[in-house]
């Protein structure tokens, strides 16, 4: 299937795998006046918190922990504890980094996890665990902790380092400015995920509908998430929610509407897509909103929790969804959702008879390789799929 006859009014993209490098070259008087002129310089200060204002701090709504290109939350309680465990023994802590988009008013650029672990041990959210080198604390909270520990913990301090308004002209040069700095400041520590980089740098209505549509509870269920209604706790325990793998799961159902297009690694283009997607109409968005939540509906109700499972042979049984039958599956099915009456009626066939035909599971103009085979994830591949899928519906359709 070279193309998709299905797409929806306004729902277009072009990718080009080149790459667009301009070489610029200057003088060095014109570096010179470049730099003298402040171009792309940040303009910054320094504070530094005592611990226990920190709760008081952040109850005032002027700190913003959750901006839009922030990570998905990732500390458990263990890190969280051994974060305090750091200010007891007065370890030096990394300065937060902050973002005033307004003045007195700040988003939380870097830092989101040591604020909520500070927020949340003043106010008794948890009890300390999993102590290194002070296991007598383990149990305890901050109201129960022996009195010279918690004057201890309270004359500490996080410092900050504060990105000031004057930095950016405009803004959309603080937005670019802000996504550029977070970026450099991630590119070391714990690495960025593809999707939590998409998330920072290309965020906009579409990568909030990604975000919204992976809570839907079918799709959590058969990718075997945990739900969004969970405790968070439960989900913390997911390292596919925390690095948002989620979400980019929910991204590849719509790009890949769009196989034609993949010439490159995969990573470039969900880059490229979700770019592009950002500015669809917002009618295109919600009518593609639709179909995602419909298809899923569709595959949940014949499939239940084991629609993406790969076929089983004589050699193994597989109990984990894969992604390449999520993408075959979702288009196939997207492309001829229209007919959900009649795969419903016939869903008990459909179950057992889609991967019955061995004998049309290989590629045979290649070596009789195997179809459904994560090794090969090139566009024929991916084509090969939907189709073999697309063609095995239209024997219900009559």
């Amino acid at each position: 299937m070279s193309t998709n006859s299905n797409l929806i009014s306004g729902e277009t993209f072009t990718f080009q795998d080149k790459l667009n490098i301009s070489i610029v070259s200057l003088s060095d008087d014109e570096i010179n006046e470049k730099y003298k002129k402040g171009e792309i310089r940040i303009v910054t200060e320094q504070a530094r918190y005592p611990l226990d204002s920190i709760p008081t701090m952040l109850q005032t709504n002027k700190y913003i922990l959750d901006p839009e290109y922030q990570r998905r939350k990732r500390w458990d309680k263990v890190r969280k504890s051994r974060l305090i465990e750091s200010f007891v023994m007065n370890v030096p802590i990394p300065p937060i980094f902050l973002y005033e988009i307004d003045y007195s008013i700040y988003e939380v650029m870097d830092g989101q996890q040591r604020l909520t672990a500070i927020y949340d041990f003043y106010t008794g959210k948890f009890n300390l665990e999993g102590l290194q080198y002070w296991q007598e604390l383990n149990g305890r909270n901050y109201q129960n902790l022996p009195e010279q520990i918690r004057k201890g913990i309270d004359r500490r301090y996080l410092s900050s380092i504060i990105l000031l308004q004057e930095t950016a002209k405009s803004k959309e040069e603080a937005e670019n400015l802000k996504q550029i700095v977070f970026e450099r400041l991630n590119s070391g520590g714990e690495k960025l995920t593809p999707q939590e980089i998409r998330n920072a740098l290309y965020n906009g209505k579409f990568n909030q509908v990604c975000i919204r549509l992976a809570q839907n509870d079918y799709f959590r269920k058969m990718w075997q998430l945990p739900l969004e209604s969970e405790r968070e706790e439960e989900l913390l325990k997911s390292e596919a929610y925390k690095k948002m793998e989620d979400v980019e799961l929910v991204l590849r159902f719509f790009a890949y509407r769009h196989i034609y297009n993949l010439k490159s690694p995969v990573e470039k283009f969900l880059d490229e897509y979700l770019k592009q997607a950002n500015n669809y109409p917002d009618e295109t968005i919600t009518n593609l909103e639709n179909l995602f939540n419909e298809t899923i509906d569709l595959i949940y109700s014949i499939f239940t929790d084991s629609a993406f499972f790969l076929p089983e042979n004589e050699k193994r049984r597989y109990t984990l969804p894969a992604k390449i039958i999520y993408d075959s599956m979702m288009q196939a099915f997207a492309n001829n959702v229209s007919y959900k009456k009649i795969f419903i009626k016939n869903k008990t066939a459909i179950k057992q008879n889609l991967f019955l035909r061995r004998e049309s599971l290989y590629i045979k103009e290649k070596d009789n390789r195997p179809l459904f085979d994560a090794r090969y994830i090139g566009r024929k591949d991916v084509e090969a799929r939907i189709e073999y899928i697309h063609n095995f519906l239209q024997g219900y359709i009559k």
